[in-house]
This record gives structure tokens, C-alpha cells and sequence, in this order.
């Protein structure tokens, strides 16, 4: 990969592409009302990784498939993952007042919009997914297996399940498989749909999809376990928020059951198992994914 951009490179030009693209995620012809587009606008602009976009866009071309066939996909899930946070940062929820080191969105824009605003990304994140079929002729069934994945994945069995079994758990977790429940399906199964979403779009077989499946649990397992371990130690300048606040908030975290070093040694030990499963299915260009299973679990924010 001599001739390749540096990891850093290729992560910054997908998020540049991501960000560009989201300027133009609504038909220009569509009217709109101005409030409701500038508060999804102000938290879909916000900054962040781009992580799941990242990941469509790479396990597409992991499997020799073209980003630009990827884009709808990638910015579908980044509209779904914004909602996530708009409304997870909501007083009934979270009651946080800063994202990314900005304002969250209900602190500009007031409770109703902000909750309007996300209601709005995540249905048009799957008008953005219908013109995967409409620009680049993927097939039917291909699409239709990505629509439902997102519901599937974003929905009650998924993300929307994870966090009431996660404000649930903060009334007491008793064992760990209860808050791995709540990590699979707060943060795994978006980056799992965001790997298979990217494999459909390049016409991965069923193999190829089970392995980007099992990828996409162990790294997002290792990622949130990262993120309770960030929470502890980080540095509140880069995280862009509060550190202890999972403390504060009596959560109880990975470090709290098994301790900080022990949760340092289950992400290597999730990020190991995850680069083995994509270099036994043998994908064409496989380089890339291990590089961002290392990425994520090095990150200090």
C-alpha cells in the first residue's frame, strides 16, 4: 500500500466527502421549513469521526466496489447515528448540554424541534437509501436487504432497544451480559450495518457478510468498552465533553465489573478476534479494515 494515502488521509478525505455530500442530503426543489432544516443541518455539521460512513465506504471498496456508489448509504447512517445523539442529549434522556464541544442541539433550537429534527434524519435516511437503486442501478433485492437491515438494526431489536435497556440499567445492572446487551446494541449494530450495508452495495456473497458481521460486533464491543475507558482517564479537551460523568451519574460501565485493566485487555482481545474474521474470509483488500480496527481502540477521543 506504498502508494496509498496514510490512514489519517484516507480518513479525512471520506470525511470531507461525507460532510459534502450532507450539504446536499435535501433536494434543493424541497420545501422545507427553514428552522427544522437549519437545526438538522447545525447536528448532522457538528463535527464527529464519521466512523460508520467511514466504515460503508471501506468495506465497499475492502470488497472492490467504487465510494461513490456508497455515499447514499454512508450518509443514511450518519442521519440515523445524528438522530441517536439529538435525542439521547434530550433532557427525558441524557440532559446533556454540550456535543462535540458545542451546544446540543435542544440547547439552540428547544426541545420540540430538536426532537422534530431527529425525527426528520431518521426518515430521510431512508429516502437516502432508496436512490442507491435510482443513481446507480444497484439491484432491487440488494437495496431492499439494506432497507431492512437499517430498520432492523436502528430499530426496537437494535438501537432503539439498546438505550432503553440502557436507561433501564442505570436503576442497577447486575451482571456484564446485561451491559454487553446494551453495548451490542447501542454501538455494534450500527457499525454492523454500516459494514454490511457497504459489502451489499459491492455484491458481497452470504460468507462475506457473516464475517463483516462478526468484524462489525467485535470492534463496536471494543469501541464502546473504549469509550467507558475514556470516559475514566480521557482528556476532556479532545473528548469535547465531560469526562466521570458515567461516575457521576452512578453507569455502570466495563471498568466498573471487571476493572480498567482488564477492560484495556477485552479490547485487544475483541479487536484481535475481529481482524481474524476479515483475514480468514479472505476479502480482495482487506488492508484498510485492519487498519481502523486498530484505529478505533487507539483513539484517545
Amino acid at each position: 500500500m506504498s502508494n496509498q494515502p496514510s490512514l489519517n488521509d484516507y480518513i479525512e478525505d471520506i470525511s470531507d466527502l461525507i460532510t459534502s455530500s450532507l450539504l446536499e442530503i435535501f433536494p434543493s426543489n424541497w420545501d422545507v421549513p427553514s428552522n427544522l432544516k437549519e437545526s438538522m443541518t447545525y447536528s448532522l455539521l457538528a463535527g464527529g469521526k464519521r466512523l460508520r460512513p467511514l466504515l460503508v465506504i471501506t468495506a465497499c471498496e475492502a470488497l472492490g466496489g467504487r465510494r461513490e456508489v456508497a455515499i447514499e448509504a454512508a450518509c443514511s447512517v450518519e442521519m440515523v447515528h445524528t438522530y441517536s445523539l439529538i435525542h439521547d442529549d434530550l433532557p427525558a434522556m441524557d440532559d446533556d448540554d454540550y456535543r462535540r464541544g458545542k451546544l446540543t442541539n435542544h440547547k439552540v433550537y428547544g426541545e420540540a424541534m430538536a426532537i422534530l429534527a431527529g425525527d426528520g434524519l431518521l426518515t430521510h435516511a431512508f429516502f437516502s437509501l432508496a436512490q442507491i437503486a435510482r443513481k446507480h442501478g444497484i439491484p432491487s433485492d440488494r437495496v431492499l436487504a439494506i432497507v431492512e437491515d437499517l430498520a432492523e438494526m436502528a430499530g426496537p431489536r437494535g438501537m432503539v432497544g439498546g438505550q432503553v435497556a440502557d436507561m433501564e440499567g442505570e436503576q442497577g445492572l447486575t451482571s456484564i451480559s446485561q451491559l454487553e446487551y446494551i453495548h451490542t446494541h447501542k454501538t455494534s449494530d450500527l457499525f454492523i450495518f454500516s459494514l454490511i450495508a457497504g459489502g451489499r452495495i459491492a455484491g458481497a456473497d452470504e460468507a462475506k457478510i457473516t464475517a463483516l458481521r462478526s468484524f462489525g460486533h467485535h470492534i463496536g464491543l471494543a469501541f464502546q468498552i473504549q469509550d467507558d475507558i475514556l470516559d475514566l482517564i480521557g482528556d476532556e479537551a479532545k473528548l469535547g465533553k465531560k469526562t466521570q460523568s458515567d461516575v457521576k451519574q452512578d453507569k455502570v460501565t466495563y471498568p466498573y465489573f471487571i476493572g480498567l485493566d482488564e477492560s484495556k485487555l477485552e479490547v485487544a482481545r475483541l479487536t484481535h478476534e475481529a481482524k481474524r474474521v476479515i483475514i480468514e474470509a479472505g476479502f480482495p483488500h482487506p488492508e484498510r479494515l485492519l487498519e481502523i480496527a486498530d484505529y478505533l481502540v487507539n483513539r484517545d477521543h
